[in-house]
């Protein structure tokens, strides 16, 4: 009988496995060969501590310590907000929601050289970061595993039954028991609840495509900040001597594993190209993601009210990465029964019991 199963191997259940298994013994059960396979994998992986609602900006500052405290994870990006002339507006909002400070569009041309007239406002920032989601994951893996952690690939849940001490899971065509259940299953978050006859809180998969683009002009990119179209209509962002441009839609999806659509594609490098002096010619290669939201559109972390074994980690949607030592050290401290480090509102925020 293990202390903890969790069901996912994305950033939230590799994290929640390292902090839990200072706890007690752990399982992590993920479905496809390798971890972060799903929308951990496709992430563009920024730290912007400002970015998103309150209690999610709250998870992000708390994360700060830790990702300062791991050599290399972090690295120096900033970020840039874009905006045509109509676009006056939604760039005052987007520029004072992230804390960026207005520049002229001279000096956003100093900044990114292809900026095109078309440029009439921008804004600018240093606290972004980019991530190294790889070796972010490999950490928390490794720091798992060494407490004696016990990480399946490769094993999808198929049937999870409720017994007098916890639960009983097939996964992979192997047996489980454990006395609480971890759902941090991303995309399928709803659907191991519903295998573990609990109520699905109404989580909600949604695409987001990327495509990888030759630098451009052959231009050295790789101080370039990443760039938000005013309303974040599109995304630029260096990547790996490349640059890396997405639609940032929102297109509602059943949990699969998700590609790219051509004509998003198209229509999100289509505003891109509205704003620089270099078209796209040709695609090094794309993807897509799967991010996925709670209701409210805030991560939700704690107890389901009716069965207290079973423990909601979820809801990530595009602040995974970014929130996942705070989230999952919350996670550990509710499952201790010791006070969490943050507020008492923030908790609450976060807790599944606000959709009762």
């Amino acid at each position: 009988m293990t202390d903890f199963l969790i069901v996912g191997g994305g950033i939230a259940g590799i994290s929640a496995a390292a902090r839990l298994s200072e706890l007690g013994s752990v399982t992590l059960l993920e479905a496809e060969p390798n971890l972060a396979h799903h929308a951990s994998g496709r992430s563009a992986a920024l730290y912007e501590p400002h970015y998103g609602a309150p209690a999610v900006v709250e998870l992000s500052l708390a994360s700060g310590d830790h990702f300062r405290s791991l050599p290399n994870v972090l690295s120096p990006r900033g970020m840039m907000i874009i905006a045509r002339a109509d676009e006056a507006t939604t760039f005052h909002h987007d520029a004072a929601d992230m804390g960026l400070d207005p520049i002229t569009p001279d000096e956003a041309r100093a900044l990114v050289p292809i900026l095109n007239d078309s440029v009439a406002f921008a804004a600018h920032a240093d606290h972004a970061w980019d991530i190294d989601t790889d070796l972010l994951i490999q950490t928390f893996a490794r720091q798992a595993r060494a407490r004696g952690a016990t990480i399946v690939t490769g094993a999808p849940v198929t049937a999870i039954t409720r017994t007098a001490t916890g639960w009983h899971v097939t996964a992979g065509g192997r047996e489980h028991s454990a006395t609480t259940l971890v759902n941090a299953a991303g995309a399928w978050v709803d659907t191991i609840a519903r295998l573990a006859g609990i109520q699905p809180l109404g989580f909600q998969p949604n695409r987001r495509s990327m495509a990888r683009i030759p630098a451009p002009g052959g231009h050295d990119v790789s101080r370039w900040p990443m760039i938000f179209g005013a309303g974040e209509t599109w995304y630029a962002k260096p990547d790996a001597g490349a640059l890396i441009v997405s639609p940032a839609e929102e297109h509602p999806m059943d949990p699969h594993d998700a590609w790219a659509d051509d004509m998003v594609l198209a229509e999100g490098l289509a505003r891109y190209e509205e704003m620089v002096t270099e078209p796209v010619t040709r695609l090094i290669s794309n993807w897509a993601g799967l991010r996925t939201f709670s209701p409210d559109r805030v991560l939700v972390i704690g107890r389901d009210r009716r069965d207290p074994a079973f423990f909601w980690l979820a809801g990530q949607g595009g602040y995974g990465f970014q929130s996942s030592p705070a989230a999952s050290k919350l996670a550990a401290d509710l499952l201790a029964g010791r006070p969490p480090d943050l507020a008492t509102d923030i908790v609450a925020a976060l807790s599944p019991a606000r959709f009762d």
